[in-house]
């Protein structure tokens, strides 16, 4: 690697590590940023791995982990995941992407959570008026991707965010960037290709959530010792604005076996969020080749190490790629992990590539 392409990696960490540490001047800030479904890990083969994937992702759900990760695909795809979360929400995800031959990666995506189906409640009426609404949050994702060359890909994701409760809504632009480096090192087959992949990524740097609505309206009488004025002046709530969940992720990723169609990789995760306390997520996952037929996953994992008190722990999952014609084949995940008190958590992933 020669010293002007050291130089071009190295600013590009000091971009990333800058644009993160000015937005995060408190540690352990919990539940002080909008938007938290954006911290759920999206796809079947990440969350299985201990989420530890920012150095993994080649498929729609670097839209999530690590947008460079789009620029190593070579088939056009379609996926979907559900993910069944606490206290009865769901969280879906809908992407597609269109790999166009010397300019790069074009995907768009949407996350969707929903959170079911709430009465409506009044200090009158603690037991409900008989209404109901369903809150919601989105985030429509566009993004962009190119590999450089063989051993660098870099991408950017913008989004969308919107929430929505009863008559009160908020939204945001966002964008998320990242790199995949190939360094070479450690491969087993002596092949590049195969060697140590290193990935950065920057999630949710954008602005703040501020919630507006007719909910927010009241009525206010501004002088209520004195009779005869005006005693029902319209008055309206003023709501703090809040940052996004900004997550700063770096990790790497080897094989450390691979051979006659099987293969072991190992990876790791560091993460620096601006919410939370820094932690550390590690993977495994384990692919064995079926000759004419597609290939078989094993995945396992350890989320949140070093975070404090942490709910996460273990992880684990699989899948398989069947090989539907010569140039198209069908993808099916699933993973399972366990947030302590808050219960065991389950994804399931469908994806087509042609």
């Amino acid at each position: 690697m020669s010293s002007k392409r050291y130089i071009k990696l190295i600013a590009i960490t000091a971009v990333l590590i800058i644009a993160i540490r000015g937005q995060s001047q408190v540690e352990n800030r919990v539940a002080t940023t909008a938007a938290s479904f954006l911290e759920i890990g999206i796809g079947s083969a990440g969350s299985a791995m201990g989420e530890a994937y920012v150095s993994m992702p080649r498929d729609l759900t670097s839209l999530y982990w690590n947008p460079a990760g789009l620029g190593m695909m070579s088939q056009n795809s379609v996926m979907v995941i559900h993910q069944p979360w606490i206290a009865n929400t769901n969280c879906t995800f809908f992407a597609a992407n269109l790999v166009i031959p010397s300019v790069g990666t074009l995907a768009a995506g949407v996350t969707y959570m929903g959170y079911g189906t709430m009465d409506v409640t009044t200090v009158e009426d603690p037991e409900g008026t008989g209404e109901t609404f369903s809150p919601s949050d989105y985030a429509f994702s566009l993004a962009y991707s190119r590999r450089l060359v063989q051993w660098f890909s870099f991408g950017a994701t913008f989004k969308y965010v919107t929430s929505q409760i009863w008559h009160c809504s908020a939204s945001v632009m966002a964008v998320d960037l990242g790199v995949l480096v190939n360094t070479g090192f450690f491969s087993p087959t002596r092949n590049r290709e195969d060697g140590m992949m290193i990935g950065m990524s920057i999630s949710n740097y954008g602005g703040r959530m501020e919630y507006d609505g007719i909910d927010l309206l009241s009525t206010v009488d501004p002088y209520p010792q004195y009779e005869g004025n005006f005693a029902f002046n319209r008055g309206k709530y003023d709501l703090n604005a809040w940052e996004l969940p900004l997550i700063f992720r770096v990790g790497l990723s080897l094989h450390a076996f691979k051979a006659s169609g099987q293969r072991l990789t190992l990876s790791a995760d560091a993460l620096h969020p601006n919410n939370n306390s820094e932690s550390v997520n590690i993977g495994g996952e384990y692919g064995l080749r079926l000759p004419g037929m597609g290939e078989l996953f094993l995945r396992g994992g350890y989320k949140a190490l070093f975070m404090d008190k942490s709910e996460y722990g273990a992880t684990f999952g699989g899948g398989v790629l069947i090989y539907v014609t010569r140039t198209s084949s069908l993808q099916i995940n699933y993973a399972y992990k366990s947030i302590g008190i808050l219960g065991n958590m389950h994804s399931y992933e469908l994806g087509i590539n042609f």
